[in-house]
């Protein structure tokens, strides 16, 4: 039996890809973080620490995906 991912929607966020909104969903794949756009299938990872995301003292900031 195949694990399936729980993964969250973002609201608002427009695909970089085809444009379309509210595609754009979030989930963890061992123990990365990734973006899908479920309309085109366009994904970016989130490599390494903090590198791209934007930290605060005694916050949990998963990361800030900024797309391009």
């Amino acid at each position: 039996m195949q694990k399936r991912t729980k993964r969250r929607f973002i609201a608002g966020a427009t695909c970089p890809k085809c444009q379309a909104l509210d595609t754009i969903s979030l989930f963890f794949e061992n123990n990365i973080e990734k973006l899908e756009c479920v309309a085109c299938g366009y994904s970016e990872s989130q490599t390494g620490g903090t590198t791209g995301a934007a930290t605060r003292k005694n916050e949990d900031v998963i990361g800030i995906f900024k797309p391009e």
